[in-house]
């Protein structure tokens, strides 16, 4: 039996509202592992020393790979020290124990990296590292581990899947997108509401969060489940768009409402548009994105000339703990669960992943992919999800995303103000 003495944790990429119930399940886990050995131990032979029974030590690593490197260790057991602070913990927004954007060079340009990190986990005595994070965070994992395994050394490395976009390849979904499902479905209802008041025809540009893959804005047609005609107009980047098309997408739903609500992914392509992007890139070589919902509603008041406004959903999405769906944490954090499994079973390199059962009922099947097959891949919506016209979701990608975002998470609160976990500085 794996009798793992410590083992760390880290937080890699954009915050979402369920990265810390991973977190919680792998820390869970290896308290109910330590458990297990300890019995089984004493079952098996009644004189175990005490050395054989100690609790497992469950480090934080601060600040993903950067805090790892700089040896930034939390001992989590002095900070969650009951039921209550674990399960705030649970349902805290964003990395609790800090991120990073941080590239491993190729070993064959650059080795020291991987040797300082094996040096750190080797001086701390680290049985498992597992890293929480998407598919930049899984070429972490993949790269370190295929390092590790060269030096013959035991030290395992497994990741466990979070992002808000949905774009890992190898799991049905993510951990992290449910909850931005459900602010993004509670929000846009809302919108739809506050432009409908006013007899005069609107236009609303909402832009979503979404660099290659539209896949957080394709799930605004859930709201056509309760019954709601809007969006209107839902364009995806791996849809086809245009700034001529999108005006006579418009101006041709006006003709029926008074009122139009468009979703327009981040990522949209306009080949017949002027530069309206900043041209900036972060440290993977991702550009920012942000500014095509501004340059529609401008098109729309210089073209059309009715009243238009744009709305920027961005970073809103990601942590709106209040609005977090039950289903999202709960699937996070078994997928920490099962990641230090993965673990135990001496499996190293691999990834937590997610299968969705065929049949009506919602049912998920925990397993695991190699990291490898996951880094650097994008995940795209079906192209046969979009309608013909480019400008709309099919009816069948709503039993989709729907049971992502069911059951609710109260916050906890104090004095009408919601309340987070936070490891002290």
């Amino acid at each position: 039996m794996w009798s793992p003495k410590r083992i760390a944790i880290a937080q890699s990429g954009g915050p979402t509202s369920a990265i810390n119930a991973s977190l919680v399940g792998i820390y869970r886990a290896a308290k109910e592992w330590q458990g297990i050995a300890a019995q089984s131990n004493i079952t098996q032979n009644a004189a175990t020393s005490d050395a054989a029974c100690e609790p497992i030590v469950v480090y934080g690593v601060k600040h993903g790979v950067q805090g790892l490197l700089a040896e930034q260790f939390l001992d989590l057991d002095t900070y969650l020290t009951d039921s209550e602070q674990i399960a705030l913990l649970r349902k805290t927004p964003a990395t609790a124990l800090g991120s990073c954007r941080y590239r491993l060079p190729n070993t064959e340009k650059d080795a020291e990296p991987y040797r300082k990190i094996q040096g750190v986990l080797e001086r701390n005595q680290i049985d498992a590292l597992f890293y929480i994070g998407g598919n930049d965070s899984m070429d972490t994992v993949a790269k370190l581990s295929a390092w590790l395994e060269t030096q013959d050394s035991p030290i395992r490395v497994i990741g466990v899947p979070k992002t808000i976009d949905n774009d890992l390849v190898e799991t049905d979904h993510t951990p992290g997108f449910g909850s931005a499902v459900k602010y993004l479905a509670t929000t846009m209802s809302e919108i739809i509401e506050d432009s409908s008041v006013y007899y005069v025809p609107s236009v609303t540009i909402c832009e979503i969060m979404g660099r290659d893959a539209g896949w957080l804005t394709a799930s605004t047609c859930v709201l056509q489940h309760n019954g709601m005609a809007a969006p209107h107009l839902i364009y995806l980047p791996e849809g086809e768009m245009t700034v001529s098309k999108f005006l006579a997408d418009v101006r041709d739903v006006l003709k029926t409402h008074q009122s139009v609500i468009c979703a327009v992914s981040e990522g949209v392509r306009l080949p017949d548009a002027g530069e309206y992007r900043s041209g900036a890139n972060d440290a993977f070589g991702h550009a920012y994105l942000s500014g095509v919902g501004k340059y529609l509603e401008e098109q729309v008041r210089a073209q059309i000339g009715c009243k238009v406004r744009a709305v920027e959903l961005n970073v809103m999405q990601r942590c709106s703990a209040h609005l977090a769906a039950e289903t999202d944490l709960a699937e996070a954090e078994a997928c920490g669960a099962h990641a230090f499994r993965l673990a135990a079973e001496g499996k190293t390199g691999r990834m937590a992943a997610m299968q969705r059962k065929p049949g009506e009922t919602y049912e998920i099947v925990y397993t695991d992919v190699a990291a490898a097959d996951v880094a650097n891949q994008i995940r795209l919506v079906p192209k046969a999800w979009i309608t013909p016209e480019g400008n709309g979701i099919v009816d069948e990608a709503v039993s989709y995303f729907l049971p992502l975002m069911q059951g609710d998470v109260p916050p906890t609160m104090r004095n009408g103000m919601p309340v987070h976990f936070r490891f002290a500085e």
